[in-house]
């Protein structure tokens, strides 16, 4: 699973880490996030996300 990074922010998405914090556990690929999952920093959509 790989890393991705918000190409608004800098905020990087670890699936091994998750975001226990907002119910996404961890070893959760990129593509398993909801659709409408938004940045946690500031809100951008999955869609502007880069592999890292």
């Amino acid at each position: 699973m790989e890393k991705m990074k918000c190409s608004v922010c800098g905020y990087v998405y670890d699936p091994a880490a998750g975001i226990p914090e907002d119910g996404i556990a961890t070893d959760t690929s990129f593509e398993r996030l909801p659709k409408d999952w938004v940045c946690p920093l500031c809100s951008a959509s999955k869609d502007v996300f880069e592999k890292e």
